[in-house]
């Protein structure tokens, strides 16, 4: 039997902000994202964000694991995939949606990515589905409607749904491919080293793409802004924030540090409202509150669950 620590106040509190600046700065993706898909190409942004942050992601690797992992035969198509959709994929279609759709609407997007998450879970691991998360996950799909329709959800398929929108769900698909891939790659890998080998496997896939975007006739022609969105999006939103998030799941848990993932579009939003000017409309905000109440109830544990939970926590 073991004993829980007691964890000092300060310490705990220094963890409770590292998880909220985490959420800032991913909420901050979205601006800089936007801002620097205006002048850059989406291969070489994303090219350029993960080159940067797979240098650090190795460093941080060597230091905290003692070396990289070497990967079993059955390990190198999974890891593989992680890199080619939560990376590869994922990225490329972020920042080609942020050309023409606003940051807060592509963040409300973004926000339905626990709904299809819980979705693709039931279907291929049989995960249980109870009708509090049913209901979210109308709730919530009724919200991402409204704000991919901008309020006009009967005129979804004509001219109302963009390119952008579009892009922006694609990434949703692919962070889902990304999440219940990394769920099996993490049963015997370390979050950090399956971060980190998709990093370097993204990076190496996304170099090609961006070589014929013109990523080297370009990188010397980008301007100094362009080039702090680059640094914001390698370093903060991609390196700090992995690990902050990560240090909270070890600290306080997974269900605690998760909850402050649903900040993100709310930081996005304001973020976006100060420092792009972006309006926040009547079908955004309706939105916004039908994705945030929908992603509650999908994620909210059952009465029962919870106590069960505290009860065996007692145990220790």
């Amino acid at each position: 039997m073991r004993t829980m620590v007691k964890q000092n106040p300060v310490s705990a509190m220094m963890i409770y902000l590292k998880l909220l600046l985490t959420t800032v700065f991913w909420g901050g993706a979205f601006i800089a994202g936007r801002f620097v898909s205006q002048n850059v190409g989406p291969f070489s942004i994303a090219f350029l964000r993960f080159a940067i942050a797979s240098a650090f992601l190795l460093l941080l690797t060597w230091k905290i694991e003692g070396r990289l992992a070497p990967l079993k035969m059955s390990q190198l198509l999974p890891v593989v995939l992680l890199g080619l959709t939560g990376v590869f994929a994922y990225n490329a279609m972020f920042f080609k949606g942020l050309q023409t759709i606003e940051a807060s609407r592509a963040a409300l997007i973004i926000a339905t990515c626990p709904i299809f998450i819980t979705i693709a879970s039931a279907i291929f691991f049989r995960e249980k589905v109870n009708p509090s998360k049913v209901l979210g996950i109308i709730i919530s799909v009724c919200g991402a409607i409204i704000v991919i329709s901008r309020g006009h959800p009967l005129k979804m398929f004509d001219r109302n749904l963009g390119v952008g929108e579009f892009y922006i769900f694609c990434c949703v698909l692919n962070w889902v491919a990304y999440s219940l891939i990394g769920k099996t790659v993490m049963k015997d890998l370390s979050p950090l080293v399956a971060v980190s080998y998709s990093a370097v496997i993204g990076t190496v896939a996304l170099f090609v793409p961006a070589l014929l975007e013109g990523l080297m006739r370009n990188i010397g022609h980008h301007s100094a802004m362009d080039w702090v969105s680059i640094l914001y999006l390698g370093i903060f939103a991609t390196v700090i924030g992995f690990v902050w998030y990560y240090e909270g799941v070890k600290r306080i848990g997974p269900v605690k540090s998760g909850l402050f993932i649903n900040f993100v579009p709310i930081f996005a939003i304001s973020l976006a409202f100060l420092i792009l000017g972006e309006e926040i409309t009547l079908s955004l905000a309706i939105g916004a509150v039908l994705v945030f109440s929908g992603v509650y109830l999908t994620n909210r544990a059952p009465r029962a669950r919870a106590m069960q939970s505290r009860s065996l926590l007692r145990r220790f």
